[in-house]
């Protein structure tokens, strides 16, 4: 009987118009996604001359040119980018994983007065536009001398990580706190649970907030170009800038250097995506 209703069901106009909606929606979606993945790729095997007799669409005479990503990556010097984009990575992730579980474990263990205040300030920070301070922000840097260091631009982008902060809260309401009791218990103490105790337990949430804080300082282009002014402190996003000038832009240089660019991070994802996936879910679903 309840497969016959639900044969009935998907005759009706209704069903079959939300039905063709949806499917729709999906294809429309995805187009719209991959439409400039297939033009960069297109024209990163593009000659000069290839390129300005055709259009964005057509398919280049062959895949194996590979002139462009040589040109892409010498003349952007995208060598030197990777190096200084490595260092920013590897000291910002440590720093801001570190604040970001602190500040989690204070604000989800310990209840005291202000403690809703802060996460709410968390999240109205969250809603500022970064460009708007930036006035305010560069003149800090400018006075303290931080402009045209790699060290300062690090200090600018260690700032409070509301999103990792609210992953971590979330982890943390998963995990019992009879374990911080009878680690206390034992004789351990706040600093010895928290490094000891709770951050082993919290792989699933520091993958999850490396990558998606990895990819914003790997692609971030406003402040780098603001606070890295010096040829031999470009970072990876600020080298394709190489390119481009008064007289035009050479994309298809551009678009060699962009698929270099995605490699790295397409490859960490596809090794890591399982990891990202279940500290996702598990941070979105509490117990």
């Amino acid at each position: 009987m309840s497969e016959l209703r639900a044969k009935l069901d998907a005759k009706k106009p209704s069903t079959i118009f939300f039905n063709f909606f949806k499917y729709f929606a999906v294809i429309f979606a995805s187009l719209v996604c991959l439409v400039p993945i297939v033009v960069c790729v297109f024209t990163a095997f593009k000659t000069v001359d290839e390129y300005n007799a055709t259009n964005v669409l057509t398919m280049p005479q062959s895949f194996l040119y590979l002139e462009n990503f040589k040109v892409a990556f010498t003349r952007a010097n995208m060598l030197r980018g990777f190096c200084n984009t490595g260092i920013v990575l590897v000291f910002v992730l440590a720093l801001s994983i570190m604040i970001s579980a602190m500040l989690a474990y204070i604000l989800n263990r310990f209840k005291f007065f202000g403690n809703g205040i802060i996460r709410n300030l968390f999240t109205f920070a969250s809603l500022l536009p970064g460009i708007a301070m930036q006035v305010t922000v560069y003149q800090i840097m400018y006075t303290l001398g931080l402009i045209n260091h790699l060290y300062g631009y690090i200090i600018v982008l260690c700032g409070t990580d509301v999103i990792s902060i609210y992953i971590f809260l979330q982890f943390f309401e998963n995990l019992s706190r009879s374990l911080d009791e009878a680690a206390i218990l034992d004789g351990c103490t706040y600093f010895g649970v928290f490094f000891k105790i709770l951050f082993p337990l919290l792989k699933p949430a520091i993958v999850t907030s490396m990558l998606l804080k990895g990819v914003s300082v790997y692609n971030e282009y406003y402040m780098s170009n603001l606070y890295l002014q010096l040829p031999e402190l470009k970072t990876i996003s600020t080298s394709l800038y190489t390119f481009t000038g008064p007289y035009g832009s050479q994309y298809n240089y551009i678009c060699a250097g962009v698929l270099i660019t995605i490699l790295p991070i397409l490859i960490l994802f596809l090794f890591f995506q399982k990891q990202v996936y279940s500290g996702m879910a598990a941070g979105a679903v509490k117990d």
